[in-house]
Formats: C-alpha cells, structure tokens, sequence
C-alpha cells in the first residue's frame, strides 16, 4: 500500500467514526464564499480538519479550515469551507487529498469555485467564468508516484475533466436566472506571488481566460478517481498587467464578497439542477 493511500485511508476511517452522512455532490468553496454554508445549506454536522487524523489545514486568511455535511434544498452535499494551496508547503497528494476524501465518502460530483485573476478581454472584477478547460503545466501533477490502483488508472485521459453535460446545465442554469456568465480556460500557478506581466502575456498566448493558485489540480485528482467535474471561477480582479494598480488580497476579498449573493444563488441553482440528472450521469 502506498504512503499517500494509506494516509487518505486513516482520514477517511477518522471522518467515518464521527460522522455518516452520504454525500452526491462536494462542493470546495473558494474566497468569499465561506459564508455559503451557513447561508444556502441545511446543515447535519461539521468537521473541523484539525479533528480528522493526518488532515492538510489550510492557512490562508478567510479559509475556515472545515467540512459542512448538510442539505441544499434536498441533495446530499459535502462542502469544504477552505482548501488547502500548493504554496502553502504541503506536497500536491495532500493538496488532493481532500477531493479524494469526499470522491471516497459517495460524492459523485465534484463543483470547484475559486477567486481568479481575469485575463480574457472584457472581463471585468465580479464577472463569472464557467471553466471550460484547464492548463495544470506550471504545477506538479497530484498523480506524480505511485498509482493508485483502487483510486483510477496510471495514465487517465484528460480530454474532458470539465464535463460537457454538466457545462450545459451550468450555463442555462445562468441564463434562467439572468446572470451572465463567461467561458474559458483556467490556469493554475503555484503562487503564492501574484503573476508578473510577462507571465500573464504568456498564459494569454497559450490561450488562458482566467489565473488562479487552485483548481486545476483538484480536478485532476477527481477526474481521476471517475468523479464528474464542473468549475466557475469568479474573476475577482484583473490579473497583473491588465489591472491599472498593484494587485492585493483584499481587493479579492472585496470583490467576492460584493458578488457573493448572486455567486451563491447560481451555485445553488446549478447544484439543484444537476442532482435532477445525477443519477442519469454518473
């Protein structure tokens, strides 16, 4: 048995001693939407990574550090209010591990949100971004070293990790309730400093619409292990280059959470609309 599945296997054992509850759809939270929980979930119990054996606990400013286990509307959802970085120091299996987690506890949707630096032309601050696609080639890959083979494959395909149908859900869930939303592919860095100029002119020219410091592996990892995959960013600022002034967290946290009622009110939509298909997609 590998260290990595062995590790994931003692923090599933520890979540399941303390708690139940089946999840369909796992929700990871990015900045500005920590609140969601308390505000759009009926919630069953809640897990504080630092009670889980073995867990990666986020540091970042604004990140609970905790897994909610609850209802939006009726579907069974796990949500992780804060994720663990890259640049936070932990390998990327730990950086996975959660998504892993969840996928293993029932989850067979995994919805990733995240803050993220605009690049596409027109975007604007508070703008959402459906991710249509990624670029994961500035991190190291969360499936570096031995395979898992009761997790996925050793050479998965990655041609759709964000899935076409659930794309499709996503987008007229916005159209329904007249939010408009951007299309686009995300980027991964591995921060934590913000992008330079140069590097945002690069990732223009390799065809990304969006940067950020997340996602990218987690979709990976889910992608992996046979979980479907959707993703909206919002586009928090303008990344570095195409903003007129220096680029600062507050300035994020400000902006998610000017746009956080109407972010919320298309994740919970989106969610309800694709657990009326879950059964028929997975």
């Amino acid at each position: 048995m590998s260290e990595v599945y062995d590790k994931l296997l003692r923090c599933y054992r520890s979540v399941r001693k303390k708690i139940s509850f089946e999840p369909q759809v796992a929700l990871i939270l990015g900045s500005g939407l920590g609140d969601y929980a308390e505000q759009q979930v009926q919630v069953e119990a809640v897990l504080d990574y630092h009670d889980i054996e073995g867990f990666p606990v986020s540091t970042v400013l604004g990140h609970k550090g905790r897994f909610v286990f609850g209802y939006i509307q009726d579907i069974p959802v796990v949500i992780m209010q804060g994720r663990v970085h890259y640049y936070e120091g932990y390998a990327m299996s730990d950086v996975v591990l959660p998504t892993r987690l969840m996928g293993m506890l029932g989850a067979k949707v995994l919805f990733l949100t995240n803050a993220a630096g605009g690049i596409q032309d027109g975007m604007q601050a508070g703008d959402f971004m459906l991710i249509t696609g990624h670029i994961s080639s500035f991190v190291p890959s969360p499936l570096i070293g031995p395979n898992i083979e009761k997790i996925g494959v050793r050479f998965p395909d990655m041609s759709e990790v964000y899935k076409k149908d659930l794309q499709e859900i996503i987008r007229s869930t916005a159209k329904n309730c007249g939010i408009p939303l951007k299309e686009g592919v995300y980027v991964q860095t591995s921060g934590p400093n913000y992008e330079t100029p140069e590097e945002i002119r690069m990732y223009k020219l390799l065809g990304a619409d969006a940067v950020g410091m997340s996602t990218a592996c987690e979709a990976m990892a889910a992608n992996h292990m046979g979980m479907r995959v959707c993703g909206i960013s919002c586009i928090s600022n303008l990344a570095a280059g195409i903003a007129e002034h220096p680029l600062t967290h507050a300035e994020i946290q400000e902006t998610a959470d000017r746009v956080a009622p109407l972010f919320q009110q298309l994740i919970t939509e989106s969610v309800v609309n694709i657990a009326k298909t879950i059964n028929d997609i997975c």
